[in-house]
């Protein structure tokens, strides 16, 4: 699971070409080997580095991308710089002064950041134009993704995935392409764990970060990962404060089947 990194980590030379003299804190740790640091003290804007060899198809290039489509319609980093180079690339935005979703404040006093999680998310999906949005995150595409996974032996057939009770990844690859829900459409987030929310001084909603995934899709496929996330990163007990935040009830079997989506792919 992504994290805030404890130990020491390493500043990979890339990294250290681009910030020069500049101090280099690592905030974060994604499940692909990719860093994010802070640069700067107190830092001036966050770079975002990724190894090519963990995750071939992450494009931080097109992640810039998606952040200014998006910064039209919601708060969201603005990217000043990508690059790459033969093993790695890069993504620089400017400081956003806030602080995340599952900042030491927050998990010691979980409602302000689980109120604006839903709110961020009800914003996106309100404002942001379906019709005029060039990036798809739609549930047959990742389907597609996730069986190709499971073709080549990326996703083992037999590994335990999704909520209790859990199936293994052929069993739920079998659930998921014979009941695929009609969708209801809004441009999601496409990672809506906590972490990815940003929050004010007085624990509003203000910002979303890592859009890399943002696109059209199944606003459950949002809501169910979104919720999901409450449990690892404050304890369990917070997903209807979420939803009444966001103004929905919950849908048991719509939450379960884009939980089982988001352990096949994402």
């Amino acid at each position: 699971m992504a994290k805030r990194p404890v130990e020491s980590v390493e500043v990979p030379g890339a990294v250290a070409h681009l910030v020069g003299d500049e101090p280099a804190a690592c905030v974060w740790r994604n499940d692909y080997g990719g860093l994010t640091f802070a640069v700067g003290d107190p830092p001036s804007f966050y770079l975002k580095w990724h190894p090519h060899a963990a995750a071939p198809e992450v494009d931080l290039a097109d992640e810039a991308a998606r952040m200014r489509w998006a910064s039209a319609w919601i708060p969201v980093p603005e990217p000043f710089e990508t690059g790459s180079d033969g093993d790695s690339s890069w993504l620089c935005t400017r400081v956003i002064d806030g602080t995340s979703a599952v900042d030491p404040r927050w998990q010691e006093d979980p409602a302000p950041a689980v109120a604006a999680i839903g709110h961020g998310l009800r914003r996106l999906h309100d404002a942001a134009p379906v019709e005029d949005c060039p990036y798809s995150w739609s549930t047959e595409e990742r389907l597609t993704v996730a069986r190709q996974r499971l073709a080549t032996g990326a996703l083992p057939a037999d590994r335990p995935v999704g909520p209790e009770p859990q199936s293994t990844a052929a069993e739920a690859m079998e659930e998921l392409t014979t009941t695929v829900p009609d969708p209801d459409p809004v441009v999601c987030h496409g990672d809506a764990c906590a972490p990815n929310t940003l929050l004010d001084d007085d624990g509003a909603f203000l910002a979303l970060v890592d859009v890399g995934l943002l696109g059209v899709g199944d606003r459950w496929a949002d809501l169910a990962v979104a919720t999901w996330s409450l449990a690892w990163n404050y304890g369990p007990g917070w997903e209807r404060e979420l939803f009444d935040a966001y103004g929905v009830d919950a849908d048991p079997d719509l939450i379960r089947y884009y939980r089982l989506l988001w352990d096949v792919g994402p």
